[in-house]
C-alpha cells in the first residue's frame, strides 16, 4: 500500500483522528447515505419530487468517491482539497434542495455533514502543512 504510506508520512495536525476511525465513520455513513440518498433517487424516478433535486446528491456521490482516488491514487492534496470543498458544497445543496420535500433526508444528512466538515478543516489543513 504504497499510497497509503505515502499518506502517512504527510504532516497532520495534533488534533487528526487516527487513521483507524476513518474506516469505522464512513461505513456508519455510507449506510445512511445508501438509505437516504437512494430514497431521493427512488422518489426522483418516481415522480415524486423534481429530478433537479436529485443533481446535487449524485454530484456529491461523484465527489465523494473521487476523492480517494485523488488523495491515494494520484496523490494530490491540492486536488484532494478542492475535491472535499465540492463534497461539502454539494452536501449542503442537497441538504436544502430536499428540505422542503422530505425534511428527514435533509436531517439524516446532519452527520455526514458534521465529518464533512471536519474532514474538510483536515484535508486544507494537510495540504497547508505539506504545501
Amino acid at each position: 500500500m504504497e499510497a497509503y504510506s505515502s499518506y502517512q508520512s504527510l504532516i497532520k495536525p495534533d488534533w487528526a483522528p487516527p487513521s483507524w476511525l476513518f474506516g469505522p465513520v464512513w461505513s456508519v455513513l455510507y449506510v445512511l447515505i445508501a438509505v437516504s440518498f437512494g430514497k431521493v433517487f427512488w422518489m426522483a424516478w418516481q415522480k415524486q419530487i423534481p429530478a433537479l433535486v436529485a443533481v446535487p446528491f449524485v454530484l456529491n456521490l461523484v465527489f465523494n468517491f473521487s476523492f480517494t482516488w485523488l488523495q491515494f491514487g494520484l496523490q494530490n492534496n491540492y486536488l484532494a482539497a478542492l475535491d472535499v470543498i465540492l463534497v461539502l458544497a454539494t452536501l449542503v445543496w442537497a441538504m436544502l434542495a430536499i428540505y422542503p420535500h422530505v425534511k428527514w433526508i435533509a436531517y439524516a444528512q446532519v452527520p455526514y455533514l458534521v465529518w464533512v466538515s471536519f474532514a474538510t478543516v483536515l484535508q486544507l489543513t494537510v495540504t497547508f502543512l505539506n504545501g
